[in-house]
């Protein structure tokens, strides 16, 4: 057990015969219980520096614990977050390549619709122009015929048309 300053001050020493100086001696002693009193006052100070630093420690070990707590519950988040953005783009993607494929596939059916009426218009357009040509054809033939120089000719016995006919004709 170590000594403490009240030992050191109540310890008596055996005298010989040519001892020490009493007086040096005490006033030894008493030099030595100041700087042994002020060593134990520092010790305690310190253990109570050590007891307050523990207890930091131990406060900054929980803030360190809990730290790394929320940084790994933000890393799964992020990871959920970036996760889901992926699928949520995948989705969006997916929905966009369908609404294309069905917007190409109406724009081909529509493609073909108009192709099958273009190609229905050309047939009509090719039998309307060979009605015409006959019809044409046809009134050529009757503009030729006999019976249209029969017309042109004068009639003999119509006479000229007198200017009475002609001036009634023009009122």
């Amino acid at each position: 057990m170590p000594l403490t300053p009240l030992d050191i001050h109540n310890k008596e020493f055996s005298r010989g015969f040519r001892g020490y100086d009493e007086d040096e001696v005490n006033d030894f002693l008493d030099q030595i219980i100041k700087d042994y009193e002020t060593v134990i006052r520092e010790k305690k100070d310190l253990e109570q520096e050590v007891k307050s630093a523990k207890e930091k420690l131990s406060h900054f070990s929980d803030i360190e614990t809990t730290l790394n707590k929320s940084i790994l519950v933000a890393q799964q988040t992020a990871e959920e977050v970036k996760n889901n953005a992926n699928k949520e783009s995948k989705l969006i993607v997916m929905e966009a390549k369908k609404n294309a494929d069905r917007i190409i596939n109406e724009a081909l059916e529509k493609s073909r619709k108009v192709t099958i009426n273009i190609e229905e218009l050309k047939k009509e357009a090719n039998v309307y122009r060979t009605r015409f040509q006959m019809l044409i054809e046809a009134q050529l033939e009757l503009l030729k015929s006999d019976e249209w120089k029969d017309l042109a000719k004068k009639p003999e016995n119509d006479a000229e048309p007198s200017e009475e006919d002609t001036v009634k004709t023009q009122a």
